[in-house]
């Protein structure tokens, strides 16, 4: 699932990035209102995490606007204010849930799970790429039926790919989603990983473009 993280606070957007993609969960971020709007209005995401307090556009304006629009997906609020007068406000503009800072990352892992679960937004959590098919829910890949066992890791990758299908992904960016930005390892421990991968599956589907990166053909 792939969720969209807005937040201008880098500390507080790096732990939430962090912890979410050690969920299993594939995670962009942004910190900018006018960046927020447009990416919640032209690309689809599981569920938003939308700080209200953004400068220039604030995060009511944006939820709003998503709303009038028909932009139908979850949106876990987070503001460092708590009058219920706020609650109402950001309920009333569309909000599926609602949480003040400071918080735990359980809480909101617990938030963000439960407005997934309610159903009533009719996301899909399986991928499917010709007989190649990842649940993001189940944290489950099998190809042509068959179970294929995968690790976190393995499965962090296959997943950014397939939720970008068609797009060359660089090493470096393949890296920082698996690996996180902070880490040592360099990027000959994705093209490791992307053979291990070709082996488990058994398929000639995840495509090699020299000098740029990685890319899963989206036709069938």
């Amino acid at each position: 699932m792939k969720i969209l993280v807005v937040e201008d606070e880098p500390t507080i957007a790096e732990d939430i990035r962090s912890s979410l993609a050690e969920a299993g969960y594939i995670v962009e971020t942004c910190d900018s209102g006018q960046d927020a709007l447009l990416l919640g209005s032209t690309e689809t995401y599981s569920a938003v995490i939308l700080d209200l307090g953004l400068p220039k556009l604030d995060g009511l304006t944006i939820l709003k606007r998503w709303r009038t629009d028909g932009r139908s997906m979850p949106v876990v609020v987070l503001t460092a204010r708590a009058s219920w007068v706020e609650r109402v406000e950001g309920i009333n503009a569309g909000a599926d849930d609602y949480l003040a800072k400071p918080f735990q990352m359980p809480e909101l892992l617990a938030r963000l799970g439960a407005v997934l679960r309610r159903g009533n937004h009719h996301h899909t959590s399986t991928i499917i790429a010709g007989p190649l098919r990842l649940d993001t829910a189940a944290m489950n890949v099998t190809v042509g039926g068959r179970n294929i066992h995968v690790t976190p890791f393995e499965f962090r990758l296959l997943s950014h790919l397939l939720h970008h299908l068609g797009k060359v992904i660089s090493r470096e960016e393949l890296k920082e989603h698996v690996y996180g930005h902070n880490d040592g390892r360099d990027v000959n421990a994705i093209e490791a990983m992307i053979a291990r991968l070709r082996r488990k599956l058994g398929i000639d589907i995840i495509e090699t473009r020299r000098g740029q990166g990685y890319v899963v053909d989206a036709s069938p």
